[in-house]
């Protein structure tokens, strides 16, 4: 299967692949976004070495699947009692080697790290020792386990400090990747259904992989989440136990941000949590970051200690919003609940969530991608704006997105509500600069006596636009 996108991620890797020097290179994200296909899809059969860790194993069993992918082992060489042994082999083969550059890929990296088993140290003495003083070497790594690779590998503090010399983290599909991938899959969807099938599932390659094509987006929603085999029932605790050490604290942190759709300060969290609000605390907040499940965003206005942290991963939503509680399971139970009060508060919210993954394409259609911004939110006791981009060129574009089964129509109370807004954030700002009400909706605006507070209408098809 071609590569879909990762345009970024592609350029990178060729950039450390032609390079005159060695490279260490961290592949890094969310669990099922798709890390490994890449690297193996880019390099095929370009790798010198290749070796997975195997979940759970001892050292012996580790140590045992390393070798077995060394061609140097012999029937009268033995498995290695150490990882500074299993690498003394690995420079022994690359050292035999013709290829100008030597492609060394190790996958799921935190499994070869059992309990006291020295891999780190032996991991840090190959590399500082040999390969980064060579011109030839490319050392891949890559793991889900999100908290082990960010605290003993990029943030590491010992021997592999700053050795690290490119991260690349994989991030899931946008709304455009999302519908190559489903074409060269062979679905039939059109935007409406892709952007439902994305407020659940994310950009996330392998949940993607999962939809049948003789489905309904409604329908495949129901097959994955509520029958009694569907794959998403049970994918919250393992998505949560695979990533992180100690994955009770990250759930309680992301199951406390699902009860404020917009968000809460650190304050708050750690009174919901009853967690620390020490050093510890900070860590459990950036593995859920760098892991896409939380975004931390300033208020406008606000300083950088009044930081919010909101939840931003769609399937994390929506197992909050419909699968935590959730206990009778039937045929077609997702599509009774369309149209219902609950379906259009989650709906709605999940569109807001689209659209701050999809900025650069917002940029784009409203002519701006080359202007300098900030982006904030901001809200008081009377009113609240899902997006707010401060222009450089004295504008300032307050957005909000509708989401909607046809073409939105303001109503006399919402034209009031659009209005009071405006003044709020005026007032309350202070701002000096003019102020344009964007309106993100699904299929447009209808026009009426009241659409003339909206100074541009954007549509879900801006959101599908090539970057």
């Amino acid at each position: 299967m071609e590569i879909i996108g990762r345009d970024r991620e592609i350029l990178e890797l060729e950039k450390c692949l032609y390079d005159e020097k060695s490279h260490f290179v961290a592949v890094y994200g969310r669990r099922r976004v798709g890390k490994t296909f890449l690297v193996k899809s880019f390099f095929k059969d370009r790798f010198s070495f290749y070796a997975t860790g195997l979940a759970h194993a001892d050292l012996t069993t580790q140590l045992t699947a390393f070798s077995s992918q060394l061609l140097s082992i012999t029937k009268r060489e033995e498995v290695p009692t150490s990882w500074l042994g299993a690498f003394d082999l690995l420079i022994k083969k690359l050292r035999k080697s013709k290829k100008k550059k030597k492609v060394i890929f190790l996958d799921e990296l935190p499994w070869m790290d059992s309990r006291n088993s020295g891999f780190l140290s032996a991991l840090e003495h190959f590399w500082n020792s040999w390969a980064s003083s060579r011109p030839d070497i490319l050392l891949i790594v890559c793991g889900s386990a999100a908290s082990w690779m960010i605290n003993k590998l990029i943030k590491a503090k010992g021997g592999l400090h700053n050795r690290v010399t490119k991260r690349i983290k994989v991030d899931p599909f946008t709304l455009s990747e999302t519908k190559v991938f489903l074409k060269s899959r062979k679905h039939r969807l059109d935007d409406y259904q892709i952007v439902q099938l994305y407020m659940v599932l994310g950009g996330i390659p392998f949940y993607l992989e999962q939809l049948k094509t003789d489905l309904s987006a409604s329908q495949n929603i129901d097959e994955l989440c509520f029958s009694d085999q569907g794959l998403l029932r049970e994918e919250y605790h393992i998505l949560f136990q695979s990533l992180f050490d100690n994955a009770d604290k990250h759930i309680s942190i992301v199951e406390a941000l699902a009860t404020k759709k917009k968000g809460l300060s650190r304050t708050e969290l750690t009174r919901l949590t009853k967690l620390p609000n020490a050093g510890s605390f900070t860590r459990l907040l950036t593995e859920l970051e760098q892991s896409n499940f939380i975004r931390k965003y300033i208020k406008y206005g606000n300083t950088k200690r009044e930081a919010i942290y909101q939840l931003v991963d769609h399937y994390t939503l929506f197992y909050n919003s419909f699968l935590k509680n959730h206990t009778t399971f039937r045929q077609n139970y997702w599509i009774s609940l369309i149209n219902t009060p609950k379906y259009y508060a989650w709906a709605g919210y999940a569109y807001e969530m689209i659209a701050l993954q999809h900025l650069p394409e917002i940029y784009k259609a409203l002519g701006i991608s080359g202007i300098q911004t900030d982006v904030s939110s901001w809200s008081n006791r009377k009113a609240q704006i899902d997006l707010v981009i401060d222009r450089k060129d004295q504008i300032i574009n307050l957005v909000e997105a509708k989401f909607s089964i046809q073409e939105y129509e303001i109503t006399k109370k919402y034209s009031r509500n659009i209005t009071d807004k405006m003044e709020q954030f005026i007032s309350n700002t202070k701002t000096k600069k003019a102020i344009w009400f964007i309106l993100l909706t699904t299929y447009g605006l209808k026009t009426n006596l009241h659409s003339g507070h909206v100074q541009k209408t954007l549509t879900m098809k801006d959101l599908f636009s090539s970057r």
